[in-house]
């Protein structure tokens, strides 16, 4: 691996990887939903899309997606709460085209106000296939819960459909240049990359267009629920939708490998608790799983699952019974260990790719004081004890710290019936 900066301030991480024919040009900036605000909500995501509606070298969308079509490549953007990222992964021998458009769409789109206006209903859409997606919205709506409606965290990527319809050009333009500038800002590319990889990045990114740099500011999160939290959304689907949500650890804690080790004994695999005691052995659902989602202040432990609508009580009981478990019982060695291996296993298989290379290297350039490889990370994995699990689920998984969303065809008065299993 090799940093540096440019003379403009933007630093550059190149990973070169054996055994691949492909480059994965990665660019991501700082910024995502949580640096909104409830009137501009949705506007990274919206900024997201325009960028790739044309450019003073490219003017149409036609123009940006032949080119990289006509080289078979792929590419793609994502807007989360705290990033925003733009790729394409090519052929290495099309490694400066792939610098090439990133550069183009990131430095000089025409933001036209026709393409604004038309993607309005493109972002609506997407909207709309989500809210028809139970356990998309459920993981929406506990976040919100956890964090909060009127908290930046709480918010939803896409935002309310009556932001999209009404934020302006000029509007979507000055968040764009408050936040995409050198400062805030991370270039990867990893994969085969060719001998001149250091002359084409300098080439490109040395002389982007000049902005006014500001350090992102946002809304910072501090933790104080009291008692448990329930939202149920009446939706007449086959299945009943659960997310269930609990604080967690942030970016920079300490705890994060614990809790990553802790969420896959719970709930990361076909052979964690959860899916043998939950799915396998009661037949309650047909998806169960556990994750860890953290931030720089805050941080989420969520269990997501999909329940036979008639029998949720009783999926919510067998939950809650695995967590009680895990804060007052032991965790074996075996367990541990195969716990342990999992995530190291996953970790190298994710390696064998350029572009999951390129995000986790960017997301470490991103929040983290230092990059770490991968050896550091197997270390900390390994470090991991039984006693620090249990620690750990004991401070997490309380009564009062929980959040459970759910979706179903379920009235509003039942929720009363649902909040009974959260005393525990």
């Amino acid at each position: 691996m090799n940093t540096f900066k440019l003379k403009s301030g933007i630093p550059v991480i190149l990973a070169p990887m054996k055994g691949t024919q492909v480059v994965t040009a990665l660019i991501l900036f700082k910024v995502g939903s949580r640096h909104e605000n409830a009137r501009n909500n949705g506007v990274s995501h919206f900024v997201e899309h325009l960028f790739f509606k044309g450019t003073e070298k490219r003017p149409t969308t036609l123009d940006i997606s032949r080119e990289l079509d006509g080289v078979g490549a792929d590419f793609n953007a994502f807007t989360s709460k705290d990033w925003t990222g733009y790729y394409v992964k090519v052929a290495s021998r099309h490694t400066r085209l792939a610098v090439d458009i990133l550069e183009d769409i990131l430095f000089h789109p025409l933001f036209d106000q026709n393409e604004i206006d038309r993607e309005r209903g493109v972002i609506i859409e997407e909207i709309n296939m989500y809210e028809d997606n139970p356990m998309v919205t459920a993981e929406e709506m506990v976040e919100e819960l956890l964090y909060g409606k009127h908290h930046p965290l709480g918010y939803r990527i896409a935002g309310p459909k009556e932001n999209i319809q009404r934020m302006s050009r000029q509007e979507i333009i000055a968040y764009r240049d408050e936040h995409y500038h050198p400062g805030n800002m991370v270039v990867l590319l990893a994969g085969n990359l060719p001998k001149n990889i250091k002359q084409l990045v300098w080439k490109y990114f040395s002389e982007i267009p000049k902005r006014k740099q500001k350090t992102p500011i946002y809304k910072k999160f501090e933790f104080t629920q009291k008692a448990p939290r329930i939202l149920v959304h009446k939706k007449n689907t086959a299945q009943a939708h659960l997310a269930l949500s609990f604080p967690g650890p942030t970016h920079l804690s300490k705890q994060l490998v614990v809790a990553n080790v802790l969420s896959t004994v719970l709930g990361g695999s076909m052979s964690s608790r959860l899916f043998i005691h939950v799915r396998e052995r009661q037949g309650l659902c047909y998806y169960i799983r556990s994750s860890v989602n953290p931030y720089e202040d805050m941080g989420a432990i969520t269990i997501q699952a999909g329940f036979d609508k008639t029998r949720i009580h009783q999926a919510i009981l067998a939950i809650i019974e695995q967590l009680k478990f895990m804060r007052s019982s032991f965790v074996s060695s075996e367990e541990l260990q195969r716990a342990k291996e999992f995530l190291i296993g996953k970790m190298s298989l994710r390696f064998e790719d350029s572009e999951n290379v390129a995000s986790w290297l960017g997301s470490q350039a991103l929040f983290h004081k230092k990059i770490k490889m991968v050896t550091d990370i197997e270390k900390e994995i390994q470090s991991v004890t039984a006693q620090q699990i249990i620690q750990l689920a004991k401070k997490i998984f309380v009564s009062s710290n929980s959040n459970l969303a759910i979706i179903g065809p379920f009235q509003k008065q039942q929720q009363k019936s649902f909040e009974k299993h959260l005393q525990f």
